[in-house]
């Protein structure tokens, strides 16, 4: 039986509106331990994606390596400014091994999860899935010392 993206998802969902400040976010993130966001509108419809790799600045490299240099957490910057908008998604009923071609492929770390109703019901990360595999690599060791 194929394993399904709503039995690995994170079913608690922290997310963030488009005009949430990028300071505010960034520290929530890191308070909660979290790496990627949702973005949903006032009807909680989901409209983007925010991930601590959106945040960091490229030109880091060479300054003093502190939060204000290595993260852009400019005050007059928004979630809307630096979102990804065209979000890729997991659904409930996607199989795991779908959820984790999409995430592969594309080199995410995340999912946000939307449900028959295309509501947002949960994030698949990477951690996810390898609760997933370890699950897997279990029960096939089970099955070998049955037999």
């Amino acid at each position: 039986m194929p394993l399904k993206v709503s039995n690995f998802m994170t079913s608690k969902v922290m997310t963030a509106q488009p005009n949430d400040g990028i300071r505010q976010t960034f520290f929530r993130m890191r308070e909660n331990e979290v790496r990627h966001l949702p973005v949903v509108d006032a009807d909680r419809k989901l409209v983007g994606i925010i991930s601590d790799r959106d945040l960091r600045r490229p030109e880091w490299v060479d300054e003093a390596p502190d939060l204000s240099h290595i993260y852009n957490l400019d005050d007059n910057l928004e979630v809307k400014d630096l979102m990804t908008s065209n979000v890729m998604v997991a659904h409930t009923y996607d199989t795991i091994a779908k959820a984790t071609k999409v995430l592969m492929e594309h080199r995410f770390g995340a999912l946000p999860v939307l449900n028959k109703e295309e509501e947002l019901v949960g994030m698949l990360s990477s951690v996810d899935l390898l609760k997933a595999l370890d699950l897997m690599i279990s029960e096939q060791k089970a099955q070998k010392k049955a037999k």
